[in-house]
């Protein structure tokens, strides 16, 4: 499934590859009904609570520490989960971190914390993550922006004071190779946040 990228190339194809656990997380400054809409260029592998196609995502109430009532089915969620394939997008590897598999924990823990999610949440991806990576003699590790965002376009009514969404786009190396650092902007929660976070194994 991985190939080899030169330090400059970029992988632009209708992606096979199923983009793993984007959850979204939801915190209103109240208690809020909130209507979340995906518009996901590929397909859904699996959501949870189920997509509701009527409407092209959730309806939800939303509480201040996370949790939410979901309308569909009256019952309580932590967060959004939603996987999807053929994505259509292309990811430019050509800046990012090299990364040895056994310092993927701490590297992702620490630039995670400096993009500004909680320890809940990065934790939650550590979790997922790590055991995927730790093994592998490198990693090259690139933060998707708007390759994936127009992608997947995400529409919140009422539309939030702050948004961030963390896409990890990694591979496997069997030796590190020389690319310029990407620079880490700290996301500034204000009002009502939302925070996603997810990723793709190439």
């Amino acid at each position: 499934m991985s190939r080899g990228l030169g330090a400059t190339e970029s992988c632009g194809r209708s992606l096979q590859e199923v983009v793993e656990k984007p959850v979204i997380y939801l915190y209103p400054s109240r208690p809020t009904d909130v209507l979340v809409q995906l518009d996901l260029r590929g397909d859904f592998v699996f959501t949870h609570p189920a997509y509701d196609e009527s409407i092209s995502g959730w309806s939800v109430t939303a509480y201040p520490d996370g949790h939410l009532l979901n309308h569909a089915d009256k019952e309580e969620y932590s967060y959004l989960f939603w996987e999807g394939k053929n994505l259509q997008s292309s990811f430019d590897l050509s800046t990012g971190f090299v990364v040895p598999g056994n310092q993927s924990r701490d590297f992702l823990r620490s630039t995670l914390k400096k993009m500004g999610l909680t320890a809940k949440e990065y934790n939650e991806f550590l979790v997922y993550w790590v055991p995927r990576m730790q093994d592998n003699p490198y990693n090259l590790i690139h933060f998707a922006g708007e390759e994936y965002t127009q992608a997947a376009p995400l529409q919140i009514t009422p539309k939030p004071d702050s948004m961030l969404r963390v896409f990890m786009v990694f591979q496997a190396l069997p030796k590190p190779i020389s690319i310029p650092e990407q620079k880490i902007v700290p996301f500034e929660r204000k009002g009502f946040s939302v925070v996603e976070w997810g990723g793709i194994e190439l």
